[in-house]
């Protein structure tokens, strides 16, 4: 009773939803869910279960969010009782896994954050997010590999084919005996996957593949039997456990259905399909009104004390389905590894029942929450005691298909491990790991949806001038506009396992490059468009191919600079320019880009040259001359005080429009410095007024070039003087 009066007070202190959507109801929803949090890390499921159903009689379930949780608080509790340590899944061993399955890398395909998997755990969609990094699987926008096309990845698939073909032919057939599989053609794809298991019985994907052919065909305590050989050989791989509730749930078993999917979850929590098996449980079997008032009479939970109490009603069914469901599996016996869980068919009366699944599936059908009814400790001691677990036998095939029993301990023809741990040397060749475009050892791999891999640098390049492979011509404008070109890593593993010298040689190579186009002083990458000014913003729209390498080198090389230069008809660009700071650049979807810039240093070009496409130049920088004359000095003083209040004088009677696209595009005008020379390039505000005044490029580009303050506002003052007269008429 103190269990069912806390489950009231939980439930009481979320407040009803109304009948509409949003304001109040959408606070509701968020309450409850931060209370579902809350009690997620003091192991607390008795409340949070009780909570949800408490939510159901002040209204409809609502937001998957909700049951999400509710989900992810049932697998907290599933994995704490379990123990530290435990619930690591341990792959295949060997250099191509699949990052799914852990097992060999059949098919590989590379996911857009740059991890790969075999085709069949992406086709049949096991996962939405990646087991690594937790990123989508499918690009922006997709739903489903079918709306995400899956390609074969043709550098990793070639070497797989080179290193391993007899693994590849595995992979293979295992496509072929999947197609059967999907067309309902069960008695076929046993029969195939019989002959194929002649030569080696101990192959767990074959022995998948035959449960799966049995369920189809209703043979379910033959799929049981292979899938308990998988689980006793890889007891750690989610997929088996996913296989197994599959097998229990349309035998009618939904309770211990649900404790499999529950460990599954436990192994991988972004599986997918066990996620919403859990849910659809929850929400027909468990959480639902209406199957706790009609589906379960054969439950000791439904008693007239429960139906009577519908928040009491919350409290009871949890009480009874956190001591049923979310058992332990170490309770069957403690190893260090997860122990298989035998479920509701290893008991002495589910041989019999499972021979007879069609007419159990047709009278009970998901009706049967739980398989195993309230006992008392010592009833339960008593049952379990008469199970019959298939886990604690391994398995050998007859010649008829089907499986014998043998004694745990005695071994089998091959370990469940890849046997293609190490590759021979004279496998091993460079010329597999180069890119197609600068062919030379691939640096920063990346591989395109349509399966191509190309060094980073060398793939934006090439979408610089058009978006579509440079090998296939596939179109790649959604990858353009994504700009993420994740690194390969399995491909950039191997090379650094196998290829470490000639890779250190290519980032010797590399870093020499980066360097030279980091020097500010030599080959200095020049931008031939407009006049720029010290401490003025440069706005630029850069979409030119030549200039979208520049700002990326720049942007790489982390100087974040440039110059900038008009052009001239006998030279290329003027012999003056400003160097430019990017402060932020903006990607456009097509690979267009505007680069939000501000002026910098001042310079003087010595030489000129040329660097992919896009100018460059030795320069050196400029400096204004300092006085230090305090009589010159102080007739400087006087003369840049006029100027600036002549400055202010022809700015404020401009007319409205123009002052208002002024402000727009340059901001305020500086306000006057005390200290005239303590900057390098003089007082902000005369290039800032330099910059708004219409005049020609030749005339400001002789202003920028000059060393002399007093020069300079001589210039200024006279171009105000010129348009002050203008203005006066």
């Amino acid at each position: 009773m103190a269990a069912s009066s806390h489950a009231a007070t939980v439930g009481s202190e979320l407040p009803p939803e109304p009948g509409g959507s949003g304001g109040p109801g959408e606070r509701a929803d968020e309450q409850r869910e931060l209370l579902l949090a809350r009690l997620v890390p003091a192991n607390r499921l008795k409340e949070a279960v009780g909570a949800s159903l408490a939510s159901l009689c002040l209204g409809p379930l609502g937001g998957a969010q909700r049951l999400g949780t509710l989900v992810d608080c049932l697998v907290l509790n599933y994995r704490l009782r379990q123990g530290p340590g435990r619930g690591r899944e341990r792959g295949a061993e060997g250099p191509l896994r699949c990052c799914g399955c852990g097992r060999f890398l059949g098919e590989p395909v590379t996911v857009p954050c740059g991890h790969t998997y075999c085709r069949r755990c992406l086709r049949r969609e096991l996962r939405a997010r990646c087991r690594r990094c937790r990123d989508w699987l499918l690009p922006a926008g997709g739903t489903s590999t079918a709306a995400a096309p899956l390609r074969t990845s043709v550098v990793l698939n070639r070497l797989a084919e080179k290193w391993f073909p007899g693994e590849c032919e595995r992979a293979r057939a295992g496509t072929r005996l999947e197609e059967l599989l999907a067309q309902g053609r069960f008695r076929e794809a046993l029969g195939a996957v019989n002959q194929a298991l002649r030569p080696d019985s101990s192959d767990l994907m074959l022995r998948i593949y035959r449960a799966e052919s049995y369920v189809g065909l209703r043979e379910y305590k033959t799929a049981i039997e292979d899938l308990n050989f998988v689980i006793s050989k890889m007891p750690n791989w989610p997929e088996v456990y996913f296989q197994k509730g599959k097998v229990l749930q349309d035998s009618g078993f939904v309770g211990d259905a649900l404790q499999l999917f529950l460990q599954c979850l436990a192994l991988d929590e972004d599986f997918l399909p066990a996620k919403l098996e859990v849910e659809k449980v929850i929400l027909c079997d468990v959480l639902s009104p209406e199957k706790l008032g009609e589906s379960l009479k054969e439950s000791a939970w439904n008693s007239p004390h429960i139906r009577n109490k519908p928040f009491i009603l919350g409290s009871e069914v949890t009480a009874s389905y956190s001591n049923l469901q979310l058992c332990p599996l170490q309770s069957l016996g403690g190893s260090d590894v997860l122990e298989p869980v035998s479920g509701g068919l290893n008991r002495a009366q589910s041989a019999h029942a499972l021979n007879s699944t069609k007419d159990l599936a047709k009278e009970d059908g998901l009706k049967r929450v739980s398989s195993e009814p309230l006992l008392s400790g010592q009833g339960k001691g008593a049952l379990l005691k008469r199970k019959l677990s298939f886990s604690e036998q391994d398995t050998v095939v007859c010649e008829d298909g089907r499986n014998k029993h043998k004694k745990q301990g005695e071994n089998t023809k091959r370990d469940m491990t890849l046997a293609c741990g190490t590759i021979p040397g004279d496998l091993i060749d460079v010329s597999d790991f180069e890119c197609s475009l600068c062919m030379r050892l691939f640096f920063e791999p990346v591989t395109t949806p349509c399966g191509h891999t190309f060094c980073k640098g060398c793939l934006e390049r090439c979408l610089d001038h058009a978006p579509q492979c440079p090998l296939c011509k596939e179109s790649l404008k959604e990858y353009l506009a994504s700009r993420k070109y994740s690194i390969t890593e399995l491909l950039e593993e191997l090379i650094m396992k196998y290829l470490s010298d000639e890779l250190f040689e290519r980032k010797r190579i590399h870093a020499e490059e980066t360097a030279e186009h980091s020097n500010l002083t030599k080959n200095v990458p020049m931008f031939v468009c407009t006049m720029a000014y010290p401490t003025v913003p440069c706005p630029l729209h850069v979409f030119e191919p030549r200039y979208r390498l520049m700002i990326r080198r720049s942007m790489e090389t982390g100087t974040k600079q440039f110059g900038m230069c008009i052009s001239d008809s006998q030279n290329g660009f003027a012999d003056y320019g400003c160097m430019l700071q990017i402060r932020n650049v903006h990607f456009l979807p097509d690979g267009r880009s505007v680069v939000d810039t501000i002026g910098g240093k001042r310079f003087r070009v010595l030489r000129r040259g040329m660097k992919d496409g896009y100018c460059t130049a030795d320069i050196e920088y400029l400096e204004d001359i300092k006085v230090a004359d305090e009589e010159e000095l102080k007739k400087l003083r006087e003369l840049h005080n006029f100027v600036y209040n002549q400055a202010c004088s022809w700015f404020q009677n401009l007319r409205n429009k123009f002052r208002t696209q002024i402000l727009q595009h340059f901001g305020p005008m500086p306000d006057r410095e005390e200290n005239i020379q303590a900057m390098p390039n003089g007082p902000a505000w005369c290039w800032w007024l330099l910059a708004v005044l219409p005049v020609d490029p030749r005339y400001q580009l002789s202003v920028l070039s000059m060393m002399s303050l007093k020069d300079r506002l001589i210039k200024i003052q006279h171009i105000l003087t010129y348009f002050s007269r203008d203005q006066s008429k």
